[in-house]
């Protein structure tokens, strides 16, 4: 009986688990990249797109997501601002998981 066991690798700092959940884990971040997806969106629309969020979450996490490659920012110097959020090349790497993630919720969670 010789069964092939998963060799399991502990979590340190080179774990890519570890890596995706530190750029994925905000508690708004999946939710900001599924509604951005592949749009230009304003920011006033993705503050209605996602209800609960107040704005300085939105704000913090939005930063975030442009500190860490995943989301693009640009502002046009008008009064008021406008600013758009888009998804960068790796932003859009990101869709097949929150795609799975929703797909995952439409079949066990959502009734």
């Amino acid at each position: 009986m010789n069964k092939k066991s998963k060799i399991i690798s502990p979590c340190d700092e080179k774990c890519p688990v570890r890596a995706s959940l530190t750029l994925l884990s905000g508690k708004w971040t999946l939710l900001i990249l599924f509604q951005i997806n592949e749009n230009v969106i304003r920011y006033g629309e993705l503050k209605r797109a996602i209800p609960g969020i107040s704005e300085k979450m939105l704000i913090q996490e939005l930063n975030m997501l442009v500190e860490n490659k995943l989301v693009s920012k640009k502002v046009y110097p008008e009064i008021p601002p406008k600013v758009e959020y888009s998804l960068t090349e790796l932003g859009l790497k990101t869709l097949p998981v929150v795609d799975k993630l929703a797909e995952f919720g439409l079949e066990n969670l959502v009734s």
